[in-house]
């Protein structure tokens, strides 16, 4: 089931800063990460676990590169850069779909807030669950998926009731949002599940982020959302 467009008709700001986060993630894969084929960019800009929780940039396993800013930092970086065409489509195509209505609610400042400390929980969240589970904290993440997981939270407790047109089967159909972003956070705790197992495979997707990420938002989101709709 996946979405393709909802109910706008609420909404009465220009969602500025939702565009301008679709262009930087594309233009960052574009120009800098050549379209995902710039593996030394990747590698210098990624989140790696161990060194977050360290502090220290390490070089070597898994090819990991020196870091030219301070490790923290590629929370930040990270959640910019994606690893496919596949991987940036679909997150932007959720971002495009469910942030302009939360931008709406909040306004531009509160929502680029809102959507930067959502991203920053849901890699937090990668890292420290990893590291606890005992899984390999050297394998570098990165993509915005947390902080659109976020997004996903906060349109759900707000919008819950609202239409999204989905395409399932082949067919295009109409449900409420709980209905459509309610099976896929099911989806997103089932997959993830396999982080509990032995060596059972995650597919490369950091499920704890998107987890992670999704929660922040639910919790957030009422500290983020005006009362009234701003108007221009």
């Amino acid at each position: 089931m996946m979405p393709i467009g909802d109910d706008n008709t609420g909404n009465t700001i220009k969602p500025y800063i939702n565009y301008a986060l679709i262009a930087v993630n594309a233009l960052v894969f574009i120009l800098f990460q050549h379209l995902g084929s710039n593996e030394v960019f990747t590698l210098s800009y990624a989140a790696v676990p161990q060194e977050i929780i360290t502090g220290k940039d390490i070089i070597g396993p898994n090819g990991l590169l020196a870091t030219p800013i301070p490790v923290w930092e590629t929370i930040f970086t990270a959640m910019f850069m994606h690893g496919s065409i596949a991987h940036i489509g679909g997150n932007m195509l959720y971002l495009w779909i469910f942030g302009d209505n939360l931008e709406n609610r909040m306004g531009h400042l509160r929502y680029l807030i809102f959507y930067l400390v959502c991203g920053v929980l849901a890699t937090l969240s990668h890292v420290y669950l990893s590291d606890a589970l005992g899984k390999d904290t050297l394998i570098p993440s990165l993509g915005a998926s947390g902080a659109i997981s976020g997004v996903l939270g906060g349109y759900l407790l707000l919008f819950p009731r609202n239409k999204v047109r989905v395409l399932a089967l082949r067919y295009v159909m109409t449900v409420p949002a709980i209905v459509s972003l309610g099976i896929w956070i099911l989806l997103q705790v089932v997959s993830g599940m396999s982080m509990f197992g032995g060596e059972g495979s995650q597919g490369g997707v950091a499920y704890a982020a998107h987890i992670g990420g999704f929660i922040a938002g639910l919790v957030l989101v009422k500290f983020f959302a005006r009362k009234k709709q701003p108007v221009n």
